[in-house]
């Protein structure tokens, strides 16, 4: 079943992550704010992916001298959003 995730980032710039969760597969990724190019492209590359596709590629890269990044927080939000779902 699909469930829609709303996040709220910490440290970067985007304001709010969206995307659906349907089992362990991540669709329609959104960044509400942040750098529009780059962000695009990420939820376009990330459509389809795994929780751990994204949480393995993407866990733990930051942003300039920030401890976390845009990518780090869309993994650290699909991979909260599945451990709620299936707990």
């Amino acid at each position: 079943m699909m469930k829609t995730v709303q996040y709220r980032p910490q440290g970067v710039c985007p304001a709010e992550i969206r995307f659906d969760l349907d089992g362990d597969t991540v669709r329609n990724v959104h960044f509400m704010g942040g750098c529009p190019g780059n962000l695009k492209a990420i939820s376009k590359v990330t459509e389809g992916w795994t929780v751990e596709q994204i949480v393995k590629m993407f866990r733990g890269n930051t942003c300039g001298n920030k401890p976390t990044s845009c990518v780090d927080q869309l993994a650290r939000a699909v991979q909260e959003a599945y451990e709620k779902e299936n707990v």
